[in-house]
């Protein structure tokens, strides 16, 4: 993949300059004279700057003591470090020359919620002027490195999860340890995690506090991972470091800074402690062959509800997750299983200014009163849940699937844990496991929920999977839409769209089938005419694409 689109002299300035500063090639500097251009939007690219809802994000924190809403803010600090790398990893150029170079205020803050030039809600098409396609690899990698250069070459670190890849002066590829490039900001996060630790009231929390610090510093995540997964006393909890792989959408490889700082709901954490008792039963029952279920995840998964009181990095950037299930590592979820957290009030928002509407706009009205917060959350919380069923190597041993897939894994991944989560769904309310609602809540809400994610495009890889669903579920008559552009669900074929998806995404994961996936992606991740004119109505009815946050310790008053 040649460096063939179009930049100012500015921007490919910038984009030759590596995350920690080494230089990747030799352009002629800018002189010190010379002013950088301003960007501007893109013509058609106006229309865009409304598609988020800014949203409060804040809960009640009269509960905790002093100590607690200190380390808080700790947290928060350490969080903006996140930030920071973050910046780093997803443009490949400089931040405050970016941002110095939008007069708009308007604008530069739509440049703040996307980390760089490109919409990440518009399959990351540039919406300033003076710049071209998104690099696939961002800053992981350098912006003149086709995939194929990659694959052939050979040096330590080559996939590891935790490092650049950059180039030395003869050219030839090498990779970068996070704990070297980002010295200087991973040393400092690291001492504002253990200045929070000593602050923790939880024994396990203040350990796993110590760990991710140590973590920052020696560029070893399994030991904090680990620790992690045995916290369940501790009502504050931050999610923090290089974990998501989503941003690295050339392989796949390389985790993304990001955090979120969450304050436990104890009283709906109880309510959701009686589903972890059945997973292995539902990973037994994935209706797949046998061979694609035979791995059996650590017994210990948590669920637990939590407010989320900040985002950064990642987790900020574009579309706001809603719910997380980690740890990533696949032998941490093999011996431990994963913890899953539904950010309630983030979801609370999404359903109020997004589902909501959306449903008003497109499901017919004798099925509206089917959407409810209920299915909402257990569709969402089940997603979570089936990120750590399924098989996580391939079945000839050779790698994980996450390797075997490349650039596919994320997306498949997330189609897979949509479809499963829905299945299980399906199989605890039949068992009167789940008391709340009815069936056709659920299947009525996931399909607004397809609708909502696919609005996200095809850069994000939730909005790719609802693609794939969408066209999938449409074959197989799972739902009709009237003259008027009304959609209504047919419940039995839903049922038997969802059981032959979930196990054609199995069997592929499992198969390590790059080139099955990728068929897969190329016949249904799309979005066709009607379903395009759909989702202009939902445009042009004002309905925001997602939701962004006024958020920090002053919102909290702190």
């Amino acid at each position: 993949m040649k460096l063939t689109h179009m930049f100012t002299l500015s921007a490919l300035a910038l984009l030759t300059l590596s995350a920690c500063g080494q230089q990747q090639t030799t352009p002629t500097p800018m002189s010190d004279e010379a002013e950088a251009p301003a960007h501007v939007l893109v013509e058609g690219a106006e229309q865009r700057l409304d598609i988020y809802q800014s949203v409060d994000l804040t809960t009640d924190l009269s509960h905790l003591s002093d100590e607690q809403k200190q380390l808080i803010e700790l947290l928060i600090d350490a969080s903006d470090i996140m930030d920071d790398l973050f910046w780093l990893q997803a443009f490949p150029g400089d931040k405050a020359e970016l941002l110095n170079a939008v007069s708009d205020d308007e604008v530069r803050e739509f440049v703040e919620i996307n980390y760089g030039p490109w919409d990440r809600l518009n399959n990351n098409q540039p919406f300033l002027t003076g710049f071209g396609p998104k690099p696939a690899g961002a800053n992981f990698y350098p912006v003149d490195m086709s995939k194929a250069e990659f694959e052939q070459a050979e040096f330590e670190g080559k996939i590891d999860l935790y490092t650049l890849v950059r180039r030395n002066e003869a050219g030839e590829l090498y990779s970068i340890p996070y704990n070297e490039a980002y010295e200087e900001q991973l040393n400092e996060a690291a001492s504002l995690l253990r200045q929070a630790a000593y602050l923790a009231e939880s024994k396990s929390f203040e350990n796993y506090l110590n760990l991710r610090a140590y973590a920052f510093e020696t560029n070893s995540y399994q030991a904090s991972d680990l620790a992690w997964m045995e916290m369940t006393d501790n009502e504050i909890d931050v999610v923090i470091g290089p974990i998501e792989t989503y941003e690295d959408q050339l392989f796949g490889y390389r985790a993304g800074f990001e955090s979120y700082v969450l304050i436990k709901d104890l009283a709906w954490s109880e309510r959701l402690e009686k589903y972890a008792e059945y997973l292995p039963e539902l990973q037994r029952g994935l209706p797949v062959a046998e061979d694609y279920k035979a791995e059996m995840p650590g017994s210990e998964a948590q669920l637990n509800a939590y407010d989320v009181v900040y985002y950064a990095g990642h987790s900020n950037a574009g579309s706001k997750t809603i719910a997380i299930n980690l740890p990533n590592d696949e032998e941490v979820q093999l011996e431990k299983g994963t913890r899953r957290l539904q950010l309630k009030n983030a979801m609370r928002a999404k359903f109020d200014q997004i589902l909501i509407p959306i449903a008003d706009e497109l499901i017919v009205p004798e099925q509206r009163q089917h959407i409810t917060f209920d299915a909402f959350f257990a569709n969402t919380m089940f997603h979570e849940v089936a990120h750590g069923l399924g098989i996580k190597n391939t079945l000839d041993g050779s790698s994980t699937v996450r390797e075997a897939l490349k650039e596919h894994a994320s997306a498949l991944e997330e189609g897979k844990a949509d479809i499963l989560g829905l299945y299980m769904v399906t199989q605890l309310l039949e068992k009167g496991v789940i008391t709340e609602g009815q069936l056709e809540d659920y299947y009525v809400t996931f399909l607004a929920g397809i609708f909502r994610s696919v609005r996200f495009g095809a850069s994000s890889a939730h909005g790719k999977a609802n693609m794939i669903r969408f066209n999938y579920f449409a074959d197989a008559g799972a739902f009709t839409r009237n003259e008027d552009g009304l959609y209504a669900v047919n419940m039995d074929a839903t049922r038997a769209a969802m059981t032959s998806l979930s196990e054609k995404i199995l069997t592929l994961q499992g198969d390590g089938d790059y080139q099955g996936v990728g068929q897969l992606f190329d016949e249904m991740g799309n979005v066709g005419s009607t379903l395009q004119a759909d989702l202009d109505r939902l445009s042009a009815a004002n309905i925001p694409v997602d939701i962004t946050f006024k958020q920090g310790k002053e919102v909290l008053g702190l």
